[in-house]
């Protein structure tokens, strides 16, 4: 049989129950689920432990969590553990939030030096395009040159030939066949032979040795007029290489 002890109240050494502190859960976030407790199941898990406490041979299992040895530990615990996790979390955001500018720093930084060095490629490419222009044109200059001073130390024999023409030397047997070989030789490397009766004298190309008047004159000639060809004239690609000298006549009014 119980006593009352000093508040009037039987204590539990008395009546044969377990001695110790007693223990009840009233947290209201249960630790194992994380789900949020509402007052009535709160109250009902305080009730399974009472109930523990007073035959912990028939009560049925424990409530969650109370194995606990302190519901304020617990919680202590539970804060502490929040307050790193997000301390944590904080670094961790900061640090994942840094590696996209940097990476964004990087891939801007490639970009300006792929711009950069194609800008280089594109410059040195006309360089080269414009180098290799100005060969070409130097060399095609060269060889014109080459030719002209070739055809100028043959101009005494050209103006033989044209002579022997005049007088119809040339006109058949081997050595026309020659002269032939030999005008189609310099024709392929780029003379050209020029100067003829009818053409309208240019003095850019004409060299006139004499005036001849009353000569005959092509028909509607206006202007004045080669009437003979005492020497050709030979150009090579642009270059001059001999005005052709000629005998010139003035239309009569």
């Amino acid at each position: 049989m119980s006593q009352p002890n000093g508040a009037g109240e039987a204590r539990p050494e008395d009546e044969g129950g377990p001695t110790g502190p007693v223990i009840r859960d009233k947290r209201k976030v249960d630790p194992q689920t994380g789900a949020v407790r509402d007052a009535r199941a709160a109250q009902q898990a305080g009730e399974q432990t009472d109930a523990a406490l007073e035959d912990p041979f028939d009560a049925g299992p424990p409530a969650p969590g109370a194995d606990d040895v302190g519901s304020d530990d617990v919680d202590d615990a539970d804060e502490g553990a929040d307050v790193d996790a997000v301390q944590r979390d904080g670094v961790e955001s900061a640090e994942v939030q840094d590696e996209p500018v940097d990476s964004q720093d990087e891939v801007s930084s490639d970009a300006r030096m792929a711009a950069e060095r194609l800008e280089d490629l594109r410059r040195l490419q006309a360089e080269f395009v414009n180098y290799r222009r100005r060969i070409d044109r130097d060399r095609a200059k060269d060889r014109d040159v080459t030719i002209g001073e070739t055809l100028e130390a043959m101009l005494p024999v050209l103006d033989d030939i044209h002579s022997a023409r005049q007088h119809g030397d040339v006109s058949d047997g081997p050595f026309a066949a020659i002269v032939d070989k030999l005008e189609s030789t310099l024709g392929r490397q780029g003379a050209v032979l020029f100067g003829a009766v009818g053409d309208t004298f240019d003095p850019a190309v004409h060299e006139a040795l004499m005036h001849v008047p009353d000569a005959d004159l092509p028909d509607g000639a206006t202007e004045t007029t080669v009437v003979q060809v005492i020497q050709p004239g030979f150009q090579v690609g642009e270059r001059l290489v001999r005005a052709a000298r000629v005998a010139v006549a003035d239309p009569t009014e």
